[in-house]
């Protein structure tokens, strides 16, 4: 949907704590609403397990209605997929997962059409070459677990494992999801809960409740941007690419709806906070702890962030003027800096903007969510403000 044109519009309240030392993220902060258009969003920094900003502020509907508070939650896209990772990388931490192993161990059905061999790794870091299913897949389909579940395991690869990376942009959920269940036999979204949101108290699901439905904002497509307009980008993609990112095609409208959000979506309907991110993806930054609890192990933690290779990607290729380095999950900060200064930082982002980060050199963590999607798929010029920020007041 569009948002309605506001003209000269109050600036909006800025609440929540800052460090004085990263006055500069408050600033950039403050700047994504007079420069960026920001609407709604908020952003929190750990250093070392300690929060040092925790800011939000701006609106969590289109109407500009109802503030957005200090617990509003907003659909963060494919940040969520490192939280999905962190849960395979928890299952291998405790030896229940061998991320060398075929998924086939796991998952038999998925041995068929030449992939009996495909190891989990290559679903972690986009490698399997199932980025998308050939066949239309409607919206109902695509909500329901079992029938996508089973498409993509009788499904062939678009190209051949393991030898370049292609985003998996949806499919990764129920790809990494799907061994996640036959191990444990909860679906990732219990899983999280039961292992990891639950035990840290943290505010963040995999879908979302019912009950949690009046504390989520309402995401808003960019203002250059509808669904048609969006359709006709995709409908020039390669066929790979359109399976990918256009199959079935989803937008703010979807996102916002009860069937998006009580569906299964690991790869792409995570809700939470600012500080829920930022907590979650410090488990890495921490090399393992959050705070007073050892989620992984040191050596768990460093394994999320081994480089898979470097390659322009397959399905995103065209909207990098660089090449980029998936590694177990996440990606790899790389000379872009795509996660701060540090090329062994890592993170991800998600479509329209949010984006969590972790670096364990430097103790950072960083979660930031917002309502008023950008146009770009990574490195939202909103994003990478605030990332300079943080790394400018190291």
């Amino acid at each position: 949907m569009h948002e309605p044109e506001h003209h000269a519009s109050p600036a909006p309240v800025i609440e929540g704590h800052c460090d004085p030392r990263f006055g500069a993220v408050r600033d950039a902060f403050a700047s994504n609403f007079r420069e960026r258009d920001e609407l709604g969003a908020a952003v929190t920094v750990q250093i070392h397990g300690e929060t040092v900003v925790d800011l939000w502020g701006g609106w969590a509907d289109a109407a500009r209605t109802c503030r957005w508070e200090r617990d509003t939650l907003v659909n963060v896209w494919s940040t969520t997929k490192g939280v999905t990772a962190l849960c395979a990388h928890l299952l291998a931490d405790r030896g229940l997962l061998d991320l060398d192993a075929p998924v086939a161990a796991y998952w038999p059905e998925f041995g068929a059409a030449g992939k009996e061999a495909l190891p989990v790794r290559h679903l972690l870091s986009h490698r399997a070459g199932l980025a998308g299913l050939r066949e239309p897949l409607t919206l109902e389909e695509f909500y329901d677990w079992e029938v996508t579940t089973a498409r993509l395991a009788a499904t062939e690869p678009w190209w051949e494992p393991g030898t370049r990376s292609g985003y998996h942009a949806m499919t990764y959920g129920f790809l990494v999801g799907e061994v996640i269940r036959r191990i444990t036999g909860r679906l990732p979204s219990a899983f999280l809960r039961d292992e990891i949101t639950g035990p840290l108290d943290v505010d963040f699901t995999i879908g979302l409740p019912e009950k949690e439905a009046d504390r989520a904002a309402e995401l808003v497509h960019p203002r250059a941007a509808s669904a048609g307009e969006q359709a006709a980008v995709f409908a020039q993609l390669a066929p790979a690419a359109q399976a990918a990112l256009a199959n079935p095609l989803v937008g703010a409208a979807q996102a916002n709806s009860p069937e998006w959000r009580a569906a299964e979506l690991p790869a792409a309907n995570g809700h939470g906070t600012a500080r829920a991110v930022a907590t979650l993806y410090g488990v890495f930054a921490g090399r393992g702890r959050s705070g007073d609890h050892r989620v992984l192990s040191e050596q768990a933690a460093e394994r999320a962030r081994e480089g898979q290779g470097a390659c322009r990607d397959l399905m995103l290729g065209a909207g990098f003027a660089h090449d980029t380095e998936c590694a177990l999950g996440l990606w790899l900060s790389g000379p872009n800096s795509s996660y701060g200064p540090n090329p062994r930082a890592f993170g991800h982002d998600g479509f329209g903007g949010s984006c969590g980060l972790a670096d364990p050199e430097s103790g950072v963590s960083l979660g930031y969510v917002m309502n008023r999607m950008g146009p770009d798929i990574a490195d939202d010029p909103r994003k990478m403000a605030l990332v300079e920020a943080v790394y400018a007041a190291l």
